[in-house]
């Protein structure tokens, strides 16, 4: 059913008091030009709730649901919107769910494989992951960007951090592909129990700390695919955790964004848009090295 906003609260409340298990709320207007984001980057325009709601409400396989919808009607004082019904047969969403996901080609050398699935190709770097635990199954533009420039540059026996670790996906790419310090930084303590996990399933060593935490040594690598918001807030943390002349790799940047994204690295780094990928960009960067000599 569709119905205001303002609506909703009291609907939803009477819906659950009738015996709904779940309740899910959509944007009516999702898929056309008046779809509007409730949450949005810092500095964009976002809406604190849609103008009209789709309302999906999930009930019992036997419930009557001409009186459970009559009792939902009486209790929020209103006569329901019009709606449709559907039979929804039971699965097994376990099953369904990890259908979705399929051992994915990233790079020359990289493949992501879902760890209930078999490495379709032994002798590549395969990344085993549970897609689902925190962000970054390798499927995203913006990951396949880093995990590219991660295959095609990272020198065996460099440092790594990967700031917004997500998954672990690129810190565990990183000590794969040879790296002899990987550390991950993320304020999620799932994303951080979900790395840790990943990094078991792979066997691989790689240290995922709190964002809040003491920062780690300055590396010669720092992979950070977050968002184009944070990544401008960070700029000078980001910048002081690559060593001189090392390099910078930020993802999460549309490619209207890069320009002023770019702008904040400017006083530390030469940085230059390094590939793209369906409207996402990867900005590189080199950090300059400090000027000596006698004044």
């Amino acid at each position: 059913m569709t119905l205001d906003t303002t609506e909703v609260d009291s609907l939803v409340e009477a819906l659950l008091a009738a015996g709904a298990e779940s309740i899910d709320l959509a944007d009516a207007a999702a898929g056309t030009l008046g779809e509007r984001p409730i949450f949005a980057e810092s500095g964009e325009d976002a809406t604190p709730a849609w103008k009209r709601s789709r309302l999906t409400a999930l009930f019992p396989q036997n419930t009557d649901l001409a009186a459970a919808l009559t009792a939902a009607a009486q209790l929020a004082k209103r006569s329901l919107p019009e709606y449709r019904v559907a039979r929804l047969d039971d699965q097994d969403w376990v099953r369904r769910a990890q259908s979705q996901f399929a051992p994915i080609n990233v790079s020359r050398r990289l493949w992501i494989v879902p760890s209930w699935h078999r490495a379709p190709v032994p002798a590549a770097i395969n990344i085993m992951l549970d897609p689902g635990l925190a962000f970054g199954t390798g499927s995203h533009p913006t990951t396949r960007l880093c995990l590219i420039w991660l295959d095609e540059h990272l020198e065996p026996g460099q440092s790594v951090i990967d700031y917004g670790c997500g998954s672990g996906i690129l810190a565990i790419a990183a000590a794969k592909l040879g790296a002899w310090r990987v550390v991950g930084v993320d304020i999620d303590a799932q994303a951080l129990k979900a790395s840790r996990y990943n990094a078991r399933l792979n066997n691989v060593d790689a240290h995922f700390i709190a964002a809040g935490a003491p920062a780690p040594d300055a590396a010669d690598v720092v992979v950070a695919n977050i968002l184009s918001g944070p990544l401008k807030v960070l700029a000078p943390l980001l910048a002081a955790l690559v060593r001189a002349g090392g390099r910078l790799v930020l993802s999460g940047v549309l490619a209207a964004q890069a320009e002023e994204v770019a702008q904040e690295y400017l006083p530390w780094f030469d940085v230059r848009v390094g590939a793209s990928d369906e409207g996402w960009v990867r900005l590189e960067g080199l950090k300059r090295k400090a000027r000596t000599g006698s004044g």
